[in-house]
C-alpha cells in the first residue's frame, strides 16, 4: 500500500496535466469538468515478487477534488441551462456526471436519520423530470413567467410541499401540493399525496410590459404601447391596491388529490448545509438549494 500512495503522489498530477477529460479548479476560478475514466493500473506493478494477476487497482483523478470545487463547478454547469429547460445532451451528460461526483462524497449518507437536515425550505435550481419540464416550458409563452419552484419538508409534521410560482399578465398566483412522508431507509422518503392548492390570485400593480415579445417566431416591438400606457399606470396602481386588499380576504382553493395519483418516493442522495440532491421515478434528478430568509 505504501507504494500505492508513492505512486499517486509521484504519478498522479502528471495524469491530471495530461488528461484532457479532467482539468484542476484553482482558487476561485471555476472551470467545466468533463467526465472522467479512472486510470487502471495492475496490482502486480506496485508489490515486489508479487504473482502475476489480473486484478486491477481503480485510480481516478476526482479522488483528488475537493467537495467544494465539484459544486462549483456543477453551478457552472448550469448557467444558462433554465433549471434543465434548455440544457443539451452533452451538458446533461457533463451534470450528471458532477452529481455523481458529489453523490460519492455525500456528508450526510443517511439524511432520513437527521431529518433536521432535510427540514426548510428548497429552491429548484435543475431538473430532469419532464412533468416539470412541461411546467417550465410555460415562460416561452408570451407574456408567461414561472417564478420559483420550492419544496419545503417540515419533519415536526412528517409533509412536504411543493409549490410553482406563476406569472401572466396583471396577476401573480402559484400552485402547490401537500403531500405526507414516510421514512423507508436511510435515504428514501414515500410520500402519500393529500391536497392540491391554487393561491388566491394577486393582481399586480406594477404593470411592466417587455421591450419586445416574440409571437409565432415574429418579434414584436412593444415600445409605443408601453409608452401609451405610462399615464394609465399611476391611476391603475390605485384602485388595483383596493382590490388586491379584497381578494386577499379570500382563502385559497383546496381540492383533494384522487388515490390513484397519491403515491410516489424521493430519494436524497446528497445533503449538506445548502445544496440537496434528490432522485425520483423514472429516474429523474432534482437539484435544490435552501433559500435563506434574513432577519
Amino acid at each position: 500500500m505504501a507504494s500505492i500512495s508513492l505512486w499517486r503522489s509521484a504519478i498522479a498530477p502528471r495524469f491530471l496535466r495530461n488528461n484532457h477529460n479532467e482539468v484542476a479548479i484553482h482558487k476561485q476560478t471555476v472551470i467545466r469538468v468533463r467526465p472522467v475514466q479512472p486510470l487502471r493500473v495492475a496490482a502486480a506493478d506496485f508489490s515486489e515478487g508479487a504473482e502475476e494477476s489480473s486484478a486491477f487497482v481503480e485510480i481516478s483523478a476526482n479522488d483528488e477534488m475537493p467537495l467544494s470545487d465539484i459544486k462549483a463547478a456543477l453551478l457552472d454547469s448550469m448557467y444558462g441551462v433554465q433549471r434543465g429547460l434548455a440544457a443539451r445532451s452533452e451538458i446533461r451528460a457533463e451534470i450528471n456526471e458532477l452529481i455523481s461526483q458529489l453523490e460519492a462524497k455525500n456528508p450526510t449518507p443517511n439524511p432520513t436519520e437527521v431529518l433536521e437536515a432535510l427540514t426548510g425550505d428548497w429552491k429548484l435550481i435543475y431538473t430532469s423530470n419532464s412533468s416539470l419540464m412541461a411546467v417550465l416550458a410555460l415562460s416561452r409563452l408570451p407574456f408567461v413567467e414561472v417564478g420559483d419552484i420550492t419544496q419545503k419538508i417540515d419533519s415536526s409534521t412528517l409533509t412536504v410541499e411543493n409549490k410553482v410560482q406563476l406569472s401572466v399578465p396583471f396577476s401573480r398566483t402559484a400552485f402547490s401540493t401537500t403531500a405526507s412522508f414516510e421514512v423507508r431507509s436511510p435515504k428514501r422518503l414515500q410520500l402519500r399525496l393529500n391536497k392540491g392548492g391554487i393561491q388566491t390570485p394577486e393582481l399586480l400593480t406594477d404593470i411592466e410590459l417587455p421591450v419586445n415579445v416574440t409571437v409565432l417566431g415574429q418579434a414584436l416591438d412593444l415600445t409605443q404601447l408601453k409608452q401609451a400606457l405610462a399615464p394609465v399606470n399611476e391611476q391603475v396602481k390605485g384602485v388595483l391596491g383596493q382590490v388586491n386588499n379584497l381578494m386577499s380576504q379570500t382563502p385559497d382553493l383546496q381540492f383533494d388529490i384522487p388515490s390513484d395519483r397519491a403515491q410516489t418516493w424521493q430519494l436524497n442522495t446528497y445533503v449538506d448545509e445548502d445544496t440537496r440532491i434528490s432522485r425520483g421515478d423514472g429516474g429523474s434528478v432534482f437539484i435544490y438549494v435552501r433559500e435563506v430568509s434574513f432577519k
